[in-house]
């Protein structure tokens, strides 16, 4: 196929391309960061040229921001496993969240990195969009798990009081923060071993015999 025809079905089908975009932002600003992207490098590793860049992105900025939102959505599918079955002890679809987490850390030799908390590090200071969008998706995060932690508060008696959400953000920060240190120190174990007792604590907040709440928490 001819250049110019790999050119014109890709403006027939403009989704793909603009996906293909994200993609290779994706791919490259999880190994270098937004900074030191360029826009001749994402083309470059898109197949596409700037003017195929620039009539789906007024500039790199606005193409880091859709990297960070389809980041968000991809990730919350992947998540979205673990509380699929409504039927399932909400305790239960926490300990499968943990264990989808865990499972990032045992796909290759790679640190598990997060395009979220990668932007959030690099820009949030100097970017107010950037720090928007990366916000955003932190607190969809956390008020996901804050929903299993309130339904686990009304199925079983909790030994303590505590707020769902001031929980769910520790756990939050306990994972964007074991990432940071597990891709510095390279070691996935590390993870893996803060997720472990980052499962254990939440399950320590309840009664363990698992008996139904009798009273208000």
């Amino acid at each position: 196929m001819s250049k110019k025809a790999t050119s014109t079905k890709r403006e027939r089908d403009p989704a793909a391309t603009r996906q293909r975009l994200i993609d290779a932002t994706v791919r490259l600003m999880l190994q270098q960061g937004f900074s030191a992207t360029s826009v001749d490098q994402i083309c470059k590793e898109a197949g596409m040229t700037k003017g195929g860049f620039f009539h789906h992105f007024e500039n790199k900025e606005a193409l880091g921001i859709a990297a960070i939102e389809w980041w968000g959505r991809m990730g919350t599918a992947l998540y979205a496993e673990s509380w699929q079955d409504a039927l399932l002890d909400p305790l239960e679809q926490l300990h499968r969240m943990f264990d989808i987490m865990i499972g990032f850390t045992r796909r290759n030799d790679d640190a598990v990195v997060c395009m979220v908390g990668m932007m959030s590090q690099e820009m949030s200071a100097t970017k107010p969009a950037f720090q928007a969008a990366c916000e955003k998706e932190l607190k969809l995060w956390t008020e996901n798990i804050a929903k299993l932690l309130t339904a686990a508060k009304k199925l079983h008696k909790p030994k303590t009081k505590f707020d769902p959400i001031q929980v769910a953000w520790f756990l939050n920060s306990l994972w964007q923060g074991s990432m940071l240190i597990g891709k510095t120190c390279r070691s996935q174990e590390l993870i893996r071993h803060n997720l472990k007792l980052a499962r254990d604590y939440v399950d320590g907040l309840f009664q363990a015999n698992g008996t139904p709440r009798g009273d208000s928490a």
